[in-house]
């Protein structure tokens, strides 16, 4: 079978899940399990897959859900005990006394702690911290999915300090170290140090320009005038975020390597904000807020509860109150930025080894170094810090647990179609695996155009796989052989899919089903995605633009 007819078969199952979620509005729950049944079919027409070895397949993504879904519960957990505690309460009076427009709270948590979170742990961390309190803070649900969603994109690429980059690209090591010979790269780590200073440059320009448009798409689509120029009039506030994130995030990338950008940019940008925002420093002078209440279309809300109150009080002090992130954030930081450290909480895994037999066909749980267990150990800390009596402790648990049934059956069914799509190239006819053979076709027909498109190859990479580094580790090789046979320069076309796989974040099923479940919209995924869609395609042409501008800069770079 050709390599067209192969793609247009892998298609099927991805056009599955959008008509079904996007065009007619099912929910997950119910789509990703026809999806997944398509791609189980495509997979025995296409590759010959048998059935015990699709059984395998699957499997294995059961086992890779649950690590998510455990972060997913965790979150969900932090957020109700907050609430519960008068926690929540508390960070709400301490944010609205920084300040009360919504446009600066949203670059505050929803950019730059997100980005530091991104910074640290990745995998969807940030999504599931930032969304439940911007949700918290009286944003509706819809807005807290698709601002955190579509914001954790800049800082990904150098999420898991550097693992997208250092793990993705590790199928590059040969190929690297073949270009010593010829004046190339002196090692891997160069190279990886390379393809991190060109993704700053093609990343950067959109710290500013994304945090503009998604302040104008907030106040367009959940704001009383319906206005894009209502959230661009605190452009200088934007620059200014932009710059404060991008100065640190620049020489981290150019100066030590790609594990730290996102996490000191985060870290550093976000102290420097909060302290020049209460000066009013860049602040818009006019303060924006969501219309009331009874005024939200019912599209909005979810079932978790969002604030219905103007003015807040704080049942603690401000440090208490932020505790519970600043220890999961520590956790967090020396888990994975402490070698020792983290060798020992990853040495602790729940394995599966050859599943059904098939070599190759496995998964593991480092149930110890999943954010969701430092989130859970916290949840339980809070209990003691904030002297929670045991009913509000019961109410915050029991309504956690409630939360997780429609996200489970959605992550299940989309990390076992992931699993069957990676796992195809393992086939009986000799043919490249459902996501190789999408991106050759596309490939094909593209030809010059390529610098164009290459990101939304890692877009897709990510859409497909819920990750930036695996859509690294499915495309990394392919980038790398369409550079060389097109005579383009490889470390940034190489560069380009890295990017592309931080923008496909903001589109793929795992991460929005994810973010759906702890704002309470669990069943909404096609409606975050249609909105997400639109952000996605703008930064796709943005940094397309700039990886083709670079290479036409730089025609011989290797």
């Amino acid at each position: 079978m050709s390599v067209g007819m192969l793609a247009l078969l892998a298609i099927i199952p991805i056009v599955v899940a959008l008509v079904l979620m996007v065009g007619l509005r099912w929910p997950a729950t119910r789509a990703m399990p026809l999806a997944w049944l398509a791609c189980v079919i495509c997979g025995v027409v296409g590759w010959g897959l048998e059935a015990k070895y699709l059984a395998a397949l699957s499997l294995q993504g059961v086992v890779v859900a649950i690590g998510v879904l455990i972060i997913v519960f965790g979150a969900i957990l932090i957020l109700y005990t907050l609430e519960a505690s008068g926690g929540m309460e508390t960070i709400q009076y301490g944010m609205q006394n920084v300040s009360r427009d919504r446009r600066v709270q949203a670059i505050i948590i929803g950019f730059m702690f997100a980005a530091f979170i991104e910074g640290a742990a990745g995998f969807g961390t940030p999504a599931a911290l930032a969304a439940p309190l911007l949700l918290g803070l009286g944003f509706p649900a819809m807005a807290a999915a698709v601002i955190c969603l579509v914001f954790n994109s800049v800082p990904v690429t150098f999420g898991a300090v550097g693992t997208p980059i250092i793990v993705g690209f590790s199928f590059l090591k040969g190929p690297v170290a073949e270009t010593a010979a010829t004046g190339g790269f002196a090692s891997y780590d160069a190279f990886c140090k390379v393809i991190g200073e060109w993704v700053t440059v093609m990343h950067g320009p959109m710290a500013i320009l994304l945090t503009i448009f998604m302040l104008g798409f907030m106040t367009r689509y959940f704001g009383a005038d319906k206005k894009w120029s209502t959230g661009f009039r605190a452009w200088k506030y934007c620059v200014f975020c932009g710059v404060t994130f991008l100065v640190p995030y620049l020489l981290c990338a150019w100066l030590l390597g790609p594990e730290f950008p996102a996490m000191l940019g985060g870290l550093i940008g976000l102290g420097i904000v909060v302290w020049a925002t209460q000066k009013g420093f860049c602040v818009p002078e006019d303060k924006w807020d969501f219309p009331p209440q009874s005024q939200w279309d019912p599209s909005w809300t979810g079932t978790a509860p969002t604030s219905t109150k103007t003015e807040f009080q704080a049942h603690m002090s401000q440090f208490q109150a932020w505790l519970p992130y600043v220890l999961i954030c520590v956790l967090l930081v020396i888990s994975r930025a402490v070698p020792s450290l983290k060798a020992w909480f990853t040495s602790f895994k729940l394995s599966f080894t050859n599943i059904l037999g098939f070599q190759g066909v496995s998964a593991s749980i480092d149930y110890l170094y999943l954010p969701g267990t430092f989130f859970i150990v916290v949840a339980l800390a809070t209990i003691v810090l904030h002297k929670m009596p045991g009913e509000a402790t019961k109410t915050a648990w029991t309504k956690s647990i409630k939360a997780m049934k429609n996200p489970t059956i959605a992550l299940i069914f989309a990390v076992a179609l992931v699993s069957i799509f990676r796992g195809s190239g393992t086939n009986p006819v000799g043919a490249p695996s459902m996501p190789l053979a999408l991106a050759t076709a596309v490939g094909e027909a593209a030809g010059g155009v390529w610098p164009l498109l290459a990101n939304f190859v890692g877009g897709l990479g990510a859409f497909i796989t819920g990750s930036n580094t695996v859509s690294d580790l499915m495309f990394g090789e392919f980038q790398w052989n369409m550079a060389t046979s097109l005579g383009l320069p490889r470390q940034i076309i190489v560069a380009l899919q890295g990017v592309g796989g931080a923008m496909g974040n903001m589109i793929c099923v795992h991460n929005i089903v994810a973010a759906c479940a702890v704002v309470g919209l669990s069943g909404r995924e096609g409606e975050v995605l249609k909105k997400t869609f639109m952000p996605f395609v703008v930064y796709g042409v943005i940094t397309g633009i700039i990886g083709w501008i670079l290479i036409s800069a730089n025609p011989t770079a290797f």
